[in-house]
């Protein structure tokens, strides 16, 4: 199976570079605006889209897969909040394990049941721990889960799941503060997270300023994704990318 993404973002971690990721979801968008988001996705060099979201109720999600690949190279990682949505159209897929609650059927059950068609997808498949941070509103992650998320006050807690998750055998891990987070990750859980883990450490969920962006990166980030502020202003696309990529590359 294909190790294109898996390798360039543990390549990028082991060069210090930084990766920023817009995220799509399919019910929010259409051809025409995606037009727009992909030609100042590739104008910023944006790494990633990321597609997906906790509830897709449209069809769009192949179109709109389809849609990226015909316009640029930039590489299209599915994000799916349930087993039905994927694309074969794509290029990987996060395969997420909700290893911050305690539900057994985002641990595992749903992965059984989308095994067979995952497997037949030939898609790049990298498994995920998947960590929701409280982000101080109710996401509709929380919800669809029946999980609590992580306190945001509790370093040690986000610690111990993430170096747990890398043992298990995931091969990122992803904490996400959810769409529309009053208050993003702290950059002191972010760090003491990334002191303790080896693989790639994805974060999103209440990035709405450059700034907070670059800090993140600077506390130990790897790849930034932001989705909800980028729906309401297409044009912080460049401002975040051009944040994320100019964190000072260590010697």
């Amino acid at each position: 199976m294909d190790r294109g993404i898996y390798q360039s973002l543990t390549d990028r971690k082991q060069q210090h570079k930084k990766s920023f990721a817009v995220l799509i979801d399919p019910d929010k968008v259409n051809d025409s605006n995606m037009d727009q988001l992909i030609r100042l996705a590739v104008d910023a060099k944006v790494d990633y889209f990321l597609v997906g979201g906790s509830l897709v109720i449209s069809n769009y999600l192949d179109d709109c897969v389809k849609l990226i690949k015909r316009s640029c190279s930039i590489p299209v990682i599915l994000f799916p909040g349930s087993p039905n949505q994927v694309s074969k159209y794509a290029d990987g897929l996060l395969y997420l394990s909700l290893i911050s609650g305690r539900n057994a059927d985002l641990l595992i059950g749903q992965h059984v049941v989308s095994a067979p068609v995952v497997k037949q997808s030939g898609l790049e498949i990298l498994p995920t721990g998947y960590m929701v941070v409280d982000g101080g509103a109710p996401t509709t992650v929380s919800y669809i889960s029946n999980a609590s998320p992580l306190p945001s006050d509790k370093n040690e807690i986000a610690m111990c799941t993430a170096m747990a998750g890398e043992m298990l055998g995931m091969k990122l891990i992803y904490m996400d503060a959810g769409s529309g987070a009053k208050r993003a990750i702290t950059e002191d859980m972010i760090r003491q997270v990334a002191h303790v883990i080896e693989v790639p450490l994805i974060i999103g969920g209440g990035i709405t300023e450059p700034e907070k962006a670059y800090l993140n990166c600077k506390a130990g980030a790897d790849v930034i994704v932001v989705g909800n502020a980028i729906e309401k202003d297409a044009s912080l696309i460049r401002e975040m990318a051009a944040a994320v990529h100019s964190v000072p590359v260590k010697a």
